[in-house]
């Protein structure tokens, strides 16, 4: 007896440490292989792939639906059908391998090619996410996830730029992850600068924090003549900085607060 519960303790560790879908919560979907089982009935035990019409074919019952249940639900179901064949029947219904469990990532704000994503476990948008690669590119306040034709309200930015696990959801196969560019919201620094170019607008950012990332006045900068250019809907408002004071004065001040999209224009001077 002793040995007989040592050896059914070491095929539950097995089992708990193996790939297999341990998760009863989680809904059987097409093209997932299931591994069933019924104690005492070797001839019964067998793997079994769902059908696209979301049934199997289990012996003795035939057909059943499989689709859209979870293991437990099954598990039961099954129970009750082989009643009639096998006296106090207990089944076991064990995921093998998820291959239902798809979502779909489109924009162009993730660096990993978009596509079709296959999950093998229950995923929350926060774990999909990490593992999309840099987000850098990505615009977080306009990024959203489409269910049956619906636009679910979750904040992407709060998620991840704040940590608010509130926005955090559980994913349902066949979601669709939106992540657009922010292309449009980046801070385009041209001029007198050592490297001209576009860096990422983060919330605070100052006229003086983007030329320093990008390397900082050359010698022929005005550095009080350096002008913002900002879209406000159809017009364009031109706003001076003056940064020489900010620098020699330490007069912050005189620094400018940017917003998403602003051009810096450092003006050049021979003298």
């Amino acid at each position: 007896m002793t040995s007989f519960i040592a050896f059914a303790a070491l095929l539950l560790t097995l089992w708990i440490g193996s790939d297999v879908l341990a998760d009863q919560d989680y809904l059987i979907g097409d093209e997932d292989v299931l591994q069933i089982g019924v104690w005492g009935n070797p001839e019964l035990n067998v793997q079994i792939p769902v059908r696209p019409d979301g049934m199997i074919s289990f012996p003795l019952v035939g057909d059943v639906k499989a689709r859209g249940v979870s293991p437990r639900e099954l598990k039961a179901s099954l129970e009750r059908d082989l009643l009639k064949y096998v006296k106090d029947p207990t089944v076991s219904v064990m995921v093998t391998s998820i291959n239902s469990f798809k979502v779909y990532v489109i924009g162009e704000g993730i660096t990993t090619t978009s596509g079709v994503i296959t999950l093998k476990r229950n995923t929350s948008l926060l774990q999909l996410i990490a593992q999309l690669g840099s987000l850098t590119n990505a615009d977080l306040a306009n990024s959203f996830i489409l269910r049956n034709d619906k636009k679910l309200t979750n904040d992407f930015s709060r998620l991840v730029r704040k940590g608010d696990i509130s926005q955090d959801i559980q994913l349902a196969p066949n979601d669709v992850v939106f992540i657009p560019d922010n292309f449009e919201k980046r801070i385009m620094v041209v001029g007198a600068v050592r490297n001209p170019g576009i860096i990422q607008y983060r919330e605070g950012l100052t006229v003086m924090d983007a030329i320093l990332n990008t390397g900082g006045f050359t010698e022929f900068a005005k550095q009080n003549d350096v002008m913002i250019v900002r879209k406000e809907g159809k017009s364009t408002q031109s706003i001076e900085a003056r940064l020489k004071d900010v620098i020699q004065d330490g007069d912050i001040s005189k620094d400018v607060s940017l917003q998403p999209g602003d051009l810096i224009i450092v003006k050049t001077g021979m003298f």
